[in-house]
């Protein structure tokens, strides 16, 4: 006899849990990833509230208005470098030489602005001609840069430390070993480019604003942004890619010299003067505040919200020290040497 066929009926397929528990694990990998990166990014802010508070706690004149608007007003010389410089180290570049042509172009700016008085007249037209070659000599200056290390196939740390030790030997000799001083009627029509205020905010803290901002642009919404953090990234790679690296690099040395510029148009009349030491260890400043505000040593990476914020720290953690004396005030570019060590240390690696 032949047994009658039987139907099967598959039973249901029950749900995977070691599949959906990988699942859940890949969509939380992505959040988790992002969650980290905004924390490093948070760091600098973090140590400059962290350093605020420190501050307040040490001495209770820290939070007034002038010593806040003090900081800010000193910070801005060396945030506006910081943020030329951060395209630079993205880049994977470096400049040395930053301090000694600060200098250069101070003496010349104030040689050029004393000579042109008699023949000028207006004291304002005068004023006006000293800005717009103070900014012409830093953009010739950094395309100098670019052109020798890129055409010359130069390291940046031997072009910029060759030119750190040009730079201020001219103005030594300019300045006959002395100090090249801004003409009284000169300096009256001058001052307010750095003692004057706009809405409560000295002009320098608005043109530190206006350049942090116009970095950033450049930095996260353009083309050339993205290319200077390939270039950093790998620089072999961007030009199979068709990038114009040499170009780039070019760009990014013209607008740090653009913000040594800029800077210097802001300094000068603190003083209305120029000497050997003008500038001083001001590349030691930049360069830390890039580092300190999380730009990646190596290249390839950073922020110029991190500049400013690193730049705002370094100099907080300057007037900390100067109000309380924990240390002496002559120990300010040690600490600061110390912080670069250390941040370098912990960036070790890291690309």
């Amino acid at each position: 006899m032949s047994q009658a066929p039987t139907d099967t009926v598959a039973a249901p397929l029950e749900p995977d849990a070691d599949a959906g528990a990988d699942a859940g694990a890949a969509a939380k990998a992505p959040l988790a990833r992002r969650l980290a990166r905004r924390l490093v990014g948070a760091r600098p802010l973090i140590g400059l509230v962290l350093v605020c508070i420190a501050g307040q706690l040490l001495n209770s004149d820290f939070a007034a208005w002038d010593n806040a608007m003090n900081v800010l007003t000193r910070t801005a010389f060396i945030g506006i470098i910081a943020v030329g410089m951060c395209f630079v180290i993205i880049g994977g570049g470096i400049d040395l030489s930053v301090g000694s042509m600060a200098a250069l172009i101070a003496g010349a700016e104030i040689l050029l602005m004393n000579a042109l008085a008699p023949h000028l007249g207006s004291p304002v037209t005068v004023v006006l001609a000293g800005l717009a070659s103070a900014i012409a000599m830093g953009v010739l200056f950094g395309l100098a840069h670019g052109l020798l290390i890129t055409k010359g196939s130069i390291e940046p740390f031997i072009v910029t430390l060759g030119t750190l030790g040009i730079f201020r030997a001219v103005l030594t000799w300019l300045a006959d070993g002395g100090a090249i001083t801004l003409d009284g009627t000169i300096a009256d029509a001058y001052a307010p480019v750095y003692y004057g205020s706009l809405l409560g905010l000295p002009v320098p803290v608005w043109v530190f604003a206006a350049m942090a901002f116009a970095g950033g642009f450049l930095l996260n919404g353009t083309r050339y942004g993205r290319y200077v953090q390939a270039i950093g990234s790998n620089e072999q790679v961007a030009r199979y890619a068709a990038v114009a690296v040499d170009r780039v690099k070019i760009v990014s040395y013209v607008l740090l010299g653009a913000c040594v510029g800029v800077a210097t148009v802001l300094y000068v009349p603190r003083l209305g003067s120029a000497s050997p030491t003008t500038g001083l260890l001001w590349e030691l400043e930049a360069i830390a505040a890039v580092i300190v505000g999380g730009t990646v040593l190596k290249g390839g990476s950073g922020s110029v919200f991190g500049t400013v914020v690193g730049a705002v720290l370094l100099s907080v953690i300057s007037n900390i020290l100067n109000l309380t004396s924990i240390i002496s005030v002559y120990l300010n570019a040690a600490v600061q040497g110390v912080v670069i060590i250390i941040v370098a240390f912990l960036q070790r690696g890291r690309r």
